[in-house]
Parts: structure tokens; C-alpha cells; sequence
């Protein structure tokens, strides 16, 4: 198929959920959080155009995108009951189209999920995580888990924003054997949840829906030094381009506020942080996952929390989850290099484009 463009100044969208009848006011800093790369891309004589999408609109959207050598996506795994899976179709189509997508469906299938806790878990950055894939594995194996005392956090395979991220700790000790009785506080990361006190056989219950289209629970244990907050760790492709940090909601929480103070790559207190992501901890995943670097999206993050220091007083961490469908916000000074790395990959997609449509015209 023959894509019609402007052949002189690449076009990239940038892609998010909305109403697509919408007038779309000119992007500017007042009324668009993604203006900093609008204005990147300007400054690489690239045109961004912003792209509203809905599944009722798909095919319109995808005649779309058919004229743009890239495109760049911010949609959340659910929104408002609605998830991904008509946009990511729609997506997989229009790269096999030769448009360059990122992050692409297949990718965040590998790192996007909460699925990459476990299967990451010797990494540096792992710890005990186990994957609980039907709803009856669950129900066996997850009460003994709980027979230490310790909390353990579980979430379920694709969300954002809390949903489906729990805390489960036992409110007392029972007999071994009479798990089903015991009476667990559980508490759901999202915003505005409050602890609960319920039975674990209603809790188990309560999570059946997790495993549904495929879906399963990762178990993690809890860490302790929640309370001191989270690092956010933003890369472009395989190199970190800044940082930010979290506080907990409330003291005793942990859910983290939406509030973040940004770093930048060079901050001396995430030295170590960074030159484990770079030189270890993601080539290791890379390796592992069969992740090309031009593969990886060109703006994703890694979050992480403290574990308990080392004996000669240093941070160590454990990753908390991978953002890649929707980072939002990131560090404005990151907003070149994203561009920069986006034109690269554009520029790859028409050249190979251009190949094989001069290969079909022979």
C-alpha cells in the first residue's frame, strides 16, 4: 500500500484519548501538557499534529494516521472501564503499514505489564515476586504466602493509577490450615481507597475478575521503606534522561501522591540508581526479553522503591512497575532528546518503507 505524505517534512502524531469531534485548540503551554515536545519537534523542522482517538472512531483515526511517517501514544491500560485492546489492534496494523509506533502493542506486552516483576525477578532491581496465572492457583498458593505476618502487595497484570494494586496483610495469626477464616486490612492503591477489614476467602473473591481475558495477580512482598517514597526513573530508548520523586499520600500509605519534583540525570543522589539502569539492569532486560534498543520506546519510565540499605549504609531498590502507554509528566528538558530519537526511528521506518515500495513497483 502506497502511503500519501508531504515526502519533504516528516509528520509524527501524538495520539490520546478523548472525543475526536473535539476542536482541537493550536497546542500551547496553557492548554497542553505535551507542548514541550510539540515545541522539540518544531525546533527539528519535524510537524507534530495532535491525534484524538475513541474506539467508536477507530477507522476514522487509523485513515489518519495512515499519512504520518510516526506516532507517539498516551493511553492509559484503563480509562473509565474502557481498555486498550481496540487501539492497540489499530496500532499493529498501522506499524505493519510502515508508520513507526511507539511504545507498540507488542512491546508494552513485554515490559508494560506487571507481568515484567516476575519474569525480571533475578535481575538487580527483582525480588520475591510470583505469578499466580489462574484464578484456582491463586486460591491455593496465595494463604500460605500470608502465613508469615509479612504484607504482600498483589496487582493485577495491566492497570494505572492504582487500580488493582492491593495490600493485604493479616489483621491476626491463624492455625495452619484455617487460612480461608482469617481476617486481613487490605487497601487498594487508588486514589480516595481507604483500609478495609474483611475475611481473606471474600478477598480472593473479590480478585476472580483479575484473571479474566488472560489476565493473572503478581504477589510482591511489601516494602517498609514506603514511607520514605518513590523514584521515577525516565529513559529515552536504553539512556535515563531525568528522575522525579514521590511522596506517600499519607503517612501510613502506600499510595503515592500525584505531586512529583523533577531531577535531571545528573542528580548525585540517583548516581548509582543510573549507571545500574544503563550499564546492568536494563541491557540485562534487553537480553532477557529480546528487546532491541531501537525497539524500546523513546519515552518510558521505571519506578522504584527503597529496600533496606546496605551494611555500609547505601540504598539499594526493587522496581515497582514499568510506565510505557502513558508517561505523563515528564522532564521538560527531556523533550529534545525525545524528539531527537523519535526522527531517527521515523527516518529508519521511511527508508525501509520507500525500499519496499520500490521493491513491489519492480
Amino acid at each position: 500500500m502506497n502511503l500519501c505524505r508531504n515526502e519533504n517534512v516528516p509528520k509524527v502524531a501524538l495520539l490520546w484519548r478523548g472525543d475526536p469531534d473535539a476542536v482541537i485548540e493550536r497546542p500551547s503551554p496553557q492548554n497542553n501538557r505535551l507542548y514541550p515536545l510539540f515545541n522539540a519537534f518544531a525546533d527539528l523542522n519535524v510537524l507534530a499534529e495532535p491525534v484524538v482517538y475513541s474506539d467508536e472512531a477507530v477507522q476514522n483515526v487509523y485513515g489518519r494516521l495512515l499519512h504520518f511517517d510516526g506516532v507517539l501514544v498516551w493511553v492509559d491500560p484503563i480509562t473509565e472501564g474502557q481498555d486498550r485492546s481496540t487501539l492497540d489492534s489499530m496500532l499493529k496494523d498501522i506499524s505493519a503499514q510502515g508508520v513507526w509506533v511507539s511504545a507498540h502493542p507488542d512491546v508494552i506486552l513485554k515490559i508494560g505489564t506487571k507481568e515484567v516483576l516476575f519474569r525480571t525477578r533475578h535481575l538487580g532491581w527483582g525480588t520475591d515476586a510470583r505469578r499466580y496465572a489462574t484464578y484456582g492457583e491463586f486460591r491455593e498458593e496465595f494463604p500460605a504466602r500470608l502465613r508469615s505476618g509479612a504484607p504482600r502487595v498483589l496487582k493485577q497484570r495491566r492497570g494505572n493509577g492504582g487500580i488493582g494494586t492491593w495490600r493485604v496483610e493479616p489483621a491476626d495469626a491463624a492455625p495452619e490450615g484455617s487460612e480461608a477464616h482469617t481476617i486481613v486490612l487490605v487497601q487498594e492503591a487508588r486514589r480516595g481507597s481507604s483500609e478495609e477489614s474483611l475475611p481473606l476467602n471474600d478477598f480472593i473473591q473479590r480478585c476472580e475478575g483479575y484473571f479474566s481475558k488472560g489476565g493473572c495477580l503478581i504477589d510482591q512482598p511489601f516494602q517498609r521503606r514506603v514511607a520514605e517514597g518513590m523514584i521515577r526513573c525516565y529513559l529515552v530508548h536504553n539512556r535515563v534522561v531525568g528522575f522525579s520523586t514521590q511522596a506517600p499520600r499519607a503517612e501510613g500509605n502506600f499510595a503515592m501522591a500525584r505531586k512529583k519534583t523533577m531531577y535531571e540525570e545528573s542528580e548525585p543522589r540517583f548516581r548509582e540508581l543510573r549507571n545500574k539502569m544503563e550499564s546492568e539492569w536494563v541491557p540485562s532486560m534487553q537480553q532477557l526479553l529480546s528487546i532491541a534498543t531501537e525497539s524500546l520506546p523513546v519515552l518510558w519510565d521505571a519506578d522504584f522503591l527503597y529496600c533496606p540499605k546496605t551494611g555500609q549504609g547505601e540504598d539499594t531498590y526493587v522496581l515497582c512497575e514499568i510506565n510505557i502507554s502513558a508517561v505523563l509528566p515528564f522532564p521538560e528538558r527531556a523533550a529534545l532528546r525525545i524528539a531527537h530519537a523519535a526522527l531517527a526511528r521515523m527516518t529508519t521506518a521511511r527508508q525501509a518503507r520507500r525500499a519496499r515500495d520500490s521493491a513491489r513497483n519492480t
